[in-house]
């Protein structure tokens, strides 16, 4: 038997999942993307999994900085996370122009008010599997938004979950 890429991704649709705005910055520079590929993989110490397409501009910088930052949508920023997948061609720096940051750890950007959740963290392994990188990130800071749903992606389209919903 063998599954084709696009039924592999029309199965995917239907699998719901966070919307982030993953962000890194150091001697590479600074850069992000949006990523719905991230969750946890142990609580000991605390390490989530974000996966990174290698073809993406971003792939590079994240791996050379060593640090990034999973940055969790609010329900109400949808257009954030359109900016951050390059809908609308905007520059890294008009990107990053579109929200409010601050630091916390590592050094990654963490969006101030935008995000539910955000998780500051080191990278500590990296596998490449076929078209993505696999980074195992440790998380050395959290930092908890204000209450209120979530954003996730769900049949090629934003929804909202959660509180407030």
């Amino acid at each position: 038997m063998h599954v084709t890429s696009p039924e592999f991704r029309d199965a995917m649709a239907r699998l719901g999942a966070a919307v982030n705005v993953v962000t890194t910055d150091g001697v590479a520079g600074r850069g992000g993307f949006t990523a719905s590929a991230v969750c946890s993989v142990t609580d000991d110490p605390p390490t989530l999994l974000v996966c990174l397409n290698r073809a993406s501009r971003n792939n590079a910088m994240v791996k050379a900085n060593g640090v990034l930052c999973v940055n969790t949508l609010g329900a109400g920023h949808r257009a954030l996370g359109d900016v951050f997948a390059g809908r609308g061609g905007l520059s890294p720096e008009e990107r990053f122009a579109q929200a409010s940051w601050t630091r916390l750890a590592t050094g990654a950007p963490v969006l101030e008010a935008a995000a539910v959740v955000s998780f500051d963290c080191v990278i500590v392994d990296v596998v490449e599997k076929g078209t993505h990188s696999v980074l195992f990130a440790e998380v050395a800071a959290i930092r908890q938004g204000a209450p209120g749903a979530a954003l996730i992606w769900y049949a090629r389209d934003y929804h909202p979950v959660g509180e407030d919903a």
